[in-house]
């Protein structure tokens, strides 16, 4: 095992939602902004109309330093993040598309040279080549979403891979194509506020209408197919997750789809009446605004994503406290918490093995280490804690003594969005003596 990162209050998992959900906002733009880029200069090479180059120019500006600041130190920091938090998960997610990982990153060193080539001989060489230069870039770095999504796909719904072990049968996953689709969706409408903020800034009234109109359209166009795809890719996702989301399983599932909902109907409405019929009454604030609400959104979406994993964190594979929870001879994995259910995870623990349980210094120690493997990743400790705080959780149910814990966790299996306990009687007694420690949670 590796060691914990323990963060107070949040956790370390809504460390990483965080990050992830900003960085949704520049990969999604670095992905849908140069399909309506091509779309202008395409417009403007065959019409002949150097006006909308200013617009390019600065449209293309943004994407650059948004996309590719911001957006690369938001990258690395999920990759940080992630490893720190769950290196298991990780590892095996790099074990088993190694090949996947690499191809993307062929294609995200294509969209890096390729954005700087573009932005820089903008008006310097021929018009065919420099819009062949865009038409790169957009191709690449849509390839590029393509592949991360058959990964992000595989955590949820690994499919056949769980029997054979294939690449492809864990990677072209039954809900690969939904989400792909409402992706590649939601991509025009991120890419159609950015494009009216930056118009909002042009000095061509009519040009600033038109460029206002069109983004308007195009993000409109985005969201009606977003909701037609994202219905699809509710109705693919599996039984056990529809009855944690629908049928009052995990309440704050449903909690989640109903902001993303209220925030794409906010967006939806933005589009349809500012954009295509007021673009006049449009402007930087109320772009930002958007993006603020989007945000929202984009962050109750994904935390649907990653909620509906629950208890795992690779689903029918890997439980949330990084231990393997199926037998595997093709891919010769074993079943660990079957094994540490009779070995102890403590034992385990190369760096907890020195403690002496007979003393009790020792033994909150030791069960402090245990309940962060076991609980930390999805609780916090704090009696004010933020996310899941288990103090109150377990004043809830009425479960607070050493002994009382002890005995729930006999029962954590039962639960669908719980895992079973992974270690011996002498673990959860540890456990146990070390949560009821903790201030009580009240009513």
């Amino acid at each position: 095992m590796y060691p914990f990162w323990e963060v107070p209050l949040i956790t370390s998992g809504l460390i990483i939602a965080i990050i992830a959900s900003f960085h949704m906002l520049p990969s999604h733009l670095a992905t849908g902004a140069f399909w309506f880029n091509y779309y202008i200069e395409r417009q403007a090479v065959r019409d002949n109309r150097p006006e909308l180059f200013d617009f390019l120019k600065r449209f293309t500006l943004l994407i650059l330093i948004f996309c590719f600041v911001l957006g690369s130190l938001t990258g690395v920091a999920i990759w940080f993040s992630t490893t720190v938090a769950s290196p298991r998960a990780i590892s095996a997610l790099i074990h088993n598309y190694v090949w996947g990982w690499a191809t993307e990153w062929v294609f995200f060193v294509l969209e890096i040279a390729t954005i700087y080539v573009y932005y820089y001989t903008l008006g310097r060489i021929d018009k065919e080549s420099h819009l062949k230069l865009g038409l790169a870039y957009a191709l690449s770095a849509w390839i590029s979403m393509v592949i991360i999504t058959g990964i992000l796909g595989f955590m949820l719904t690994p499919a056949k891979w769980v029997e054979t072990g294939g690449f492809f049968d864990g990677f072209f996953n039954e809900t690969y194509w939904p989400q792909l689709f409402v992706r590649t969706s939601f991509m025009m409408s991120i890419a159609g506020i950015y494009a009216m903020i930056v118009a909002s800034r042009l000095k061509d009234e009519a040009l600033r209408k038109e460029i206002m109109r069109k983004a308007g359209i195009w993000g409109t166009c985005g969201m009606i197919l977003g909701a037609i795809f994202t219905l699809w890719y509710l109705h693919k996702l599996p039984p056990s997750v529809k009855e944690m989301a629908f049928e009052e399983g995990l309440p704050y599932l449903k909690n989640l789809l109903f902001v993303a909902g209220g925030a794409y109907l906010i967006v939806g409405l933005y589009f349809i009446v500012c954009a295509t019929v007021r673009p006049r009454a449009l402007g930087i604030v109320s772009g930002i605004i958007m993006l603020i609400v989007l945000f929202a959104g984009i962050g109750a979406g994904e935390g649907f994503r990653e909620g509906a994993r629950r208890p795992w964190v690779i689903s029918n594979y890997m439980y949330g406290y990084q231990l393997t929870g199926i037998s595997h001879d093709v891919l010769h994995i074993e079943n660990e918490v079957g094994r540490f259910e009779e070995e102890g995870l403590l034992k385990n623990i190369y760096w907890a093995r020195t403690l002496q349980l007979t003393k009790e210094h020792d033994r909150f120690k030791a069960g402090r280490i245990l309940a962060l493997y076991v609980c930390g990743n999805c609780h916090s400790f704090e009696k004010d804690g933020i996310i899941r705080p288990l103090p109150a959780l377990l004043s809830s149910v009425g479960v607070e003594s050493a002994e009382d814990i002890t005995g729930f966790m006999d029962a954590l299996g039962d639960y669908p969005y719980m895992p079973p306990f992974p270690g011996t009687d002498e673990d959860k007694e540890l456990i146990g003596e070390y949560l009821a420690t903790l201030p009580k949670g009240g009513e």
